[in-house]
């Protein structure tokens, strides 16, 4: 009898090993959700290459283990994301969710994503919705909470004694994050808040209205191809010598390449520029320039430290179905963020650093935001109080 208890304590011990090598030899399914066709397709592209370019840097492992990345395009529809992303959940069993571009399109896989006990991991969008009230431990913005690079604006406007601003978006989540962003420091009079729909890309009626208004400034947010023809038109218009133009996510490395000479000199806000003085950033804006032929922007960016946050993750738990340890790993935050300062809030938010940019010319004829100051240091949105954390 004692031999035979002893041998079965063996025999449950080797299958106790087996079993932790094979979560520890299992392949990591990720799969990259983002905006790949349509207008602002540049957008999920950077996001996409800045993933697999951190990917390839690290031999094709995350955490020591071969990884297969599933890319799907959400095509900026929530209803095509929704099926798309339980496809990812469902059929291809991901271990973890990047992405979204857009923030109509988290609000719509946030929960089929979270309820199914897949990690989502938001490269770009960061909902006021997720930040506070409606937190989840499965949910991390890699990113920013939405408000924060608009707060920049708003802060630079009061601090430069604006007194009158007009506020141009799009019509949804993330642009009225925008419009709460900026007002949030901003204490003068708002000539107008005009919303356009998603994807709208004739600006010549609020152009018209901003002319007559003749406020101090503009501060607007229009990513990917509305940026570009916001811009276009405004500097045609005659407008960029007359009234300031601040904004985010309008001039940055994903438009200024249509954008060009009309973007030059215009402000924005943001946690990061290319020129961000680092040497992990100096090394990942030569590699991607290398390797794309193109300067990386923000979500490029964004992407890439997510790649790097999961490798750290994926490195320090010895089974991925420990969904308890990935969280703790995740939370941790243990990597080099190539923006330096980086850690999560208690609400999966970044804390981190942020600044005014302007856009440049660089004597190579390529063009980039560069840096003019910073404005908030280390840190945290707004909302962060009202999450409570799981237990």
């Amino acid at each position: 009898m004692k031999t035979f208890v002893k041998a079965a304590g063996v025999a449950a011990a080797l299958g106790l090993m087996a079993s932790t090598a094979l979560a520890q030899g299992e392949k990591v399914r990720v799969g990259l959700m983002l905006t790949l066709s349509g207008p602002s397709a540049v957008l999920g592209q950077q996001a996409r290459d800045g993933f697999n370019l951190a990917v390839k840097e690290m031999g094709g492992k995350l955490g020591g283990r071969e990884v297969e990345v599933i890319v799907v395009d959400d095509e900026l529809k929530p209803d095509v994301a929704v099926t798309k992303v339980k496809g990812l959940v469902e059929r291809d069993k991901v271990d973890f969710v990047v992405g979204p571009i857009f923030s109509n399109v988290a609000g719509a896989i946030h929960k089929p994503v979270t309820d199914a006990g897949v990690f989502l991991l938001s490269p770009n969008a960061g909902p006021s919705v997720f930040a506070g009230k409606g937190c989840n431990p499965n949910f991390f913005a890699v990113s920013y909470q939405n408000d924060q690079n608009h707060e920049v604006a708003g802060k630079v406007a009061q601090n430069r004694g604006y007194k009158r601003v007009y506020l141009l978006t799009p019509n949804y989540q993330a642009g009225r994050d925008a419009m709460a962003g900026f007002k949030r420091h901003f204490k003068g009079e708002i000539v107008e808040e005009s919303y356009v729909p998603l994807n709208n890309l004739d600006f010549q009626s609020e152009l018209a209205k901003l002319a007559a208004a003749q406020p101090d400034a503009v501060f607007t947010f229009m990513p990917g191809g509305m940026g570009v023809n916001l811009v276009r038109q405004y500097r045609q218009a005659g407008l960029a010598d007359k009234i300031p133009f601040l904004s985010a996510f309008t001039v940055d490395e994903s438009t200024l390449p249509a954008q060009q000479d009309a973007a030059i000199g215009m402000l924005g806000g943001s946690n990061w520029a290319p020129n961000l003085d680092t040497p992990q950033n100096k090394a990942f804006v030569a590699a991607y320039e290398k390797e794309f032929n193109a300067v990386p922007g923000s979500y490029s960016m964004h992407a890439y430290d997510t790649a790097k946050l999961l490798d750290s993750a994926v490195k320090s738990v010895k089974d991925l179905s420990d969904k308890k340890a990935v969280r703790e790993a995740i939370a941790k935050a243990d990597f080099q963020s190539l923006r330096g300062d980086f850690k999560f809030g208690a609400n999966g938010f970044p804390v981190q650093d942020f600044y005014l940019v302007k856009a440049a010319k660089r004597p190579d004829g390529k063009f980039q935001t560069e840096i003019v100051e910073k404005v908030f240091d280390d840190y945290a949105d707004a909302y962060a109080k009202d999450c409570k954390p799981a237990s």
